[in-house]
């Protein structure tokens, strides 16, 4: 079994993503925080395999609990489950270690599929041995499995696509292509690549904006359900 931590402040919601975990064959919750001193502490007292891990925390935030744990040499592996949809939060994340990062309100299906994905890279890993270049591929694309974003095409990165994406829903209205570009801390012909992936997709919705001379500026704004 998989030993999974869920720590949210709100103990509704706690309750809620630990039956969603129950409900998945394979995990049991070990149990729930919902503090980052509580979380720090159960962890102390019961190791588990796997975070599901809220940002907003009453006394601090979830990073502080990543940058904690590491800090420690404690290489658990973390799933954020946030309302966060900031992209300094999200790139923070993933500079941290996380191996997935859900933004709220998500679905069971969702989590599920994340789940399921997390216990086929644990299978993969528990494997050992040497990795040729198509399985390190599979290993590093195992969590993307759940993800919204479409199939990528052949040198297209999955991280750059979710902080693409990142941008999008934290957005008010619809963006620039140099808007998002500044946002991700990407080049405007990368995001342009992966605008246009996820247009015609159907993630996003392209719109023009007409000038009073030049060309009309495009303009981007997300419509695949989060």
């Amino acid at each position: 079994m998989i030993e999974v931590l869920v720590v949210d402040d709100d103990v509704r919601v706690a309750r809620i993503n630990a039956a969603y975990v129950e409900k998945v064959p394979g995990f049991h919750v070990a149990g729930s925080a919902h503090s980052a001193a509580e979380a720090l502490a159960r962890l102390d007292d019961t190791p588990v395999d796997l975070i599901l891990l809220d940002h907003y925390l009453p006394d601090g935030n979830g990073l502080d609990v990543v940058r904690e744990l590491r800090g420690h040499g404690r290489h658990t592996d973390v799933i954020m489950v946030t309302a966060a949809r900031d992209v300094a939060t999200v790139q923070a994340a993933m500079r941290h270690g996380a191996l997935q990062y859900m933004v709220k309100p998500f679905t069971f299906a969702g989590l599920r599929a994340r789940l399921e994905a997390y216990a086929g890279l644990r299978r993969t890993l528990d494997g050992g041995g040497e990795a040729e270049q198509a399985e390190v591929d599979r290993i590093f694309g195992a969590l993307s499995a759940g993800s919204t974003a479409p199939e990528l095409p052949k040198g297209h990165s999955p991280t750059t696509a979710e902080l693409v994406r990142q941008v999008l829903l934290s957005a008010d209205g619809a963006l620039s292509t140099q808007d998002i570009a500044e946002r991700a801390g990407v080049s405007r012909q990368t995001a342009q690549r992966y605008l246009k992936l996820l247009e015609r997709s159907g993630r996003v919705r392209l719109s023009l904006r007409y000038g009073e001379t030049g060309r009309p500026e495009h303009r981007y704004v997300w419509v695949a359900s989060a």
